[in-house]
């Protein structure tokens, strides 16, 4: 008798372990943590892709990109 339905539904899928384009960009960089909010090309990349890309809050806020609450 043949089953209906997806035998591994519901089951735990493996999300791999990717790294961002933003550390994609830090690590083209060469930058340290320290280093980012003195880093003009990374700024520069911020602001083209922060609304788009994943981009830490603390350098949002930093930059001024973002409202400080």
């Amino acid at each position: 008798m043949r089953t209906k339905g997806n035998p591994n539904w519901g089951k735990g899928i493996e999300i791999p372990n990717l790294p961002t384009s933003f550390d994609e960009v830090v690590r083209r960089l060469r930058l340290s943590v320290k280093d980012y909010e003195t880093s003009a090309p990374l700024k520069e990349w911020v602001q083209k892709h922060k609304d788009s890309r994943y981009v830490p809050q603390d350098l949002l806020k930093a930059w001024g990109f973002v409202e400080k609450f």
